[in-house]
């Protein structure tokens, strides 16, 4: 089968956010048209990875080895690793040594991988991550955070900003997201909502340090930033954003503006989802519009949050990722546009299948949410058949659709099997009422995805208390001692320190009935809740 190039616009001869031109009294990105303008010619300048070209030459020194890690460049690497991963990992696997730089006070070949970073995603500074997007997350909190400062967070926030409540001690001030019930869908923040929050907070005598946004989210949808970066200014408050699932946002004129182009003051990016860096590597930028959060301890926070032998391989791979982008600037995510825009095409004429759009927020076009309810199956059911029967594995699945992430790796090939899948569910189940109308638990989950409990305890006091497990039914009106979370919506309902409610726990039994399931909560099986005593 034969793929047609539905848009020929896609090849774009202007250059976007991977083409840097920088304002000549601030070194801000020049913007048109929500891309930024300047020559391809131009990036071609910082191609040469530093860091990468740095690890080659000290790995290929002969030396005698006195030092860690214990498998001496590989000479004792363990042979069940080496045969499943071959040699060269151990060789490059090499701790600080002088020419390879230190993270934490860089002088050489990571201050000048930093440097390109920055440059290409338009930041005032970048800071290499080895503990993923969550260290970036978790030292922004507390870089701009104190003990009993307020900080406003989504509701759906990652795991990640709990954990860095209980860290800096700060309180939060929950924004429900944005909810599609059709699809089991959390969705983003609005300008509206961030200002009613920071204006609730003012009329308590309080204000925030610091509000922090989720976009995109799972989903790829995006917030509106740039109005919420000119509430939060307005108000003189720093806005964090967790772009983990959008570092690739900017580099191409079909993708939503990155969230530095939408002036917040600190981004963090897992620049190993879409882009092409090992697992567990992310980035931390810094705005040229940042006034306001003190750098300094921001390398204080990341210096205490990460390890003191950081991986020069998950390093290297920030460095090579950017490398890979700089190359080819203007035309390196075509293909992938192509390949998203052709699948988009292909699945809404499949009957029974739908693809979840928004009318309120704009969307990531390499994140495909397919909807399955009117073939009467749950994402869950439609995953485990595209799995099992064609080989076909989605990112993300909830009660009624499945995530599909499309990145610089997918071939055409990938898209046909997805098709075939998903023709084949069409086809076997056709149309069905079983699961056509909305969930039956509608009106419990908006009870529980539009309210949010009473606090008794910080995060933060809530981890430290003393706690003990009880039966379901037995934790109502008990503070909370774990962070529940059902998938979908993937918005946590029970909240360390918070009391329970009846109806989450009803909410929650519902879930797992309709085929969902529970993270967080140290009994899987929601037998027990873990409360504080």
């Amino acid at each position: 089968m034969a793929f047609t190039v539905l848009n020929s616009n896609l090849r774009c001869n202007r250059t976007f956010r991977a083409c840097i031109s920088e304002d000549t009294n601030h070194g801000i990105p020049i913007v048109k048209d929500n891309m930024v303008i300047s020559h391809c010619q131009d990036s071609n300048n910082h191609n040469n990875p530093p860091l990468v070209t740095a690890l080659k030459a000290s790995a290929k020194q002969k030396v005698a080895s006195f030092h860690f890690p214990g498998h001496n460049r590989g000479r004792a690497a363990p042979s069940s690793l080496t045969e499943l991963i071959g040699l060269q990992p151990f060789v490059h696997d090499l701790p600080e040594l002088p020419e390879l730089d230190n993270l934490f006070a860089p002088e050489g070949p990571i201050l000048d991988a930093q440097k390109q970073a920055a440059k290409l995603f338009g930041a005032k500074e970048t800071w290499f991550l080895v503990g993923g997007t969550t260290c970036g997350i978790q030292a922004s909190i507390l870089a701009t955070c104190s003990p009993g400062d307020v900080i406003i967070v989504p509701r759906n926030a990652h795991l990640s900003v709990f954990n860095g409540m209980v860290l800096s001690g700060v309180i939060p001030k929950y924004i429900v997201p944005e909810y599609d019930f059709d699809w089991d869908i959390a969705c983003g923040i609005t300008p509206l909502q961030v200002e009613t929050a920071i204006n609730e907070l003012k009329n308590e005598g309080r204000k925030a340090s610091a509000v922090l946004i989720t976009s995109p989210t799972y989903h790829g949808i995006c917030s509106n930033l740039e109005q919420i970066s000119q509430v939060c200014h307005s108000h003189n408050i720093p806005i964090i954003v967790d772009e983990a699932h959008g570092a690739h946002l900017g580099l191409h004129p079909h993708f939503p503006q990155s969230a530095l182009s939408q002036r917040v003051d600190l981004s963090v990016q897992s620049t190993h989802k879409v882009l092409s860096s090992l697992t567990q590597s992310s980035m931390l930028h810094m705005s040229h519009n940042n006034n306001i959060i003190n750098r300094e301890r921001i390398c204080q926070s990341l210096q205490t949050l990460q390890t003191t032998s950081p991986s020069y391989l998950l390093l290297a791979s920030l460095d090579a990722a950017r490398a890979q982008i700089n190359k080819n600037p203007c035309t390196i995510f075509n293909e992938p546009v192509e390949i998203a825009t052709e699948a988009r095409f292909l699945v809404e004429k499949i009957p029974g299948i739908r693809i979840f759009d928004s009318n309120t927020f704009e969307l990531d076009p390499l994140r495909i949410t397919v909807g399955v309810w009117d073939l009467g199956i749950s994402g869950f059911e439609a995953d485990e058949i595209l799995d099992k029967d064609f080989g076909v594995i989605s990112e993300l699945t909830g009660t009624r659709s499945i995530t599909i992430a499309i990145n610089l790796g997918t071939h055409r090939d990938d898209i046909l099997r997805l098709m075939s899948g998903l023709k084949h569910l069409s086809q076997k189940y056709g149309l069905s009422s079983r699961l056509n109308e909305k969930k039956l638990n509608e009106m419990v989950m908006k009870s529980c995805i539009g309210s949010t409990s009473e606090m008794r305890l910080s995060p933060r006091e809530a981890f430290f208390a003393s706690k003990k497990k009880v039966g379901l039914k037995d934790s109502v009106g008990n503070v909370c001692g774990e962070l529940v979370c059902p998938y979908p919506p993937g918005v946590p309902l029970l909240i360390p320190g918070e009391v329970i409610c009846e109806e989450a726990l009803s909410y929650l039994v519902n879930v797992k009935k309709n085929g969902g399931f529970v993270s967080g909560a140290a009994d899987s099986s929601l037998s027990t809740i873990v409360v504080c005593s």
